[in-house]
């Protein structure tokens, strides 16, 4: 998924819940006034929206950052694969090894399974190195 769809995503769901606010009127109040009130809520709601958009240009790379943090705690291993694999596509090696950072602590496991067997494996070939050496060793 990239980070343009995530930022669509994200901002539809604001519009969705914003719409949901203004359908919403005060049952204790006259319909002039709720109707009064839902159009002050509507503006107050798009000037924050613009604002928000605003901040979102000028807060890009930390915000792009906090939305896949998000993500990768929703999505399974696989998917966050495929995100990574995206990422490294994306020229900015800081974000990368945050990324990288994070799927390290999730997979901490399977990683140490991973260093174990090749701990095995470089034991394994000292073992050989050891056994080669010994031929000449005694010449």
């Amino acid at each position: 998924m990239s980070y343009s769809s995530i930022k669509e995503e994200k901002r539809q769901k604001i519009i969705n819940k914003t719409n949901k606010q203004i359908l919403l009127p005060d049952k204790d109040l006259p319909p002039s006034q709720t109707k009064a009130l839902r159009q002050q809520d509507h503006q107050q709601q798009q000037q924050e929206q613009q604002q928000q958009n605003h901040q979102q240009q000028q807060q890009d790379h930390q915000q792009q950052q906090q939305q896949q943090d998000q993500q990768q705690q929703q999505q399974e291993q696989d998917e966050q694969q495929q995100q990574q694999d995206q990422q490294q596509q994306q020229p900015d090696h800081q974000q990368q090894q945050q990324q990288q950072d994070q799927q390290q602590q999730q997979q901490a496991p399977q990683q140490q399974q991973q260093q174990q067997q090749q701990q095995q494996q470089q034991h394994q070939q000292q073992h050989q190195q050891q056994h080669q050496h010994h031929p000449h060793d005694r010449t």
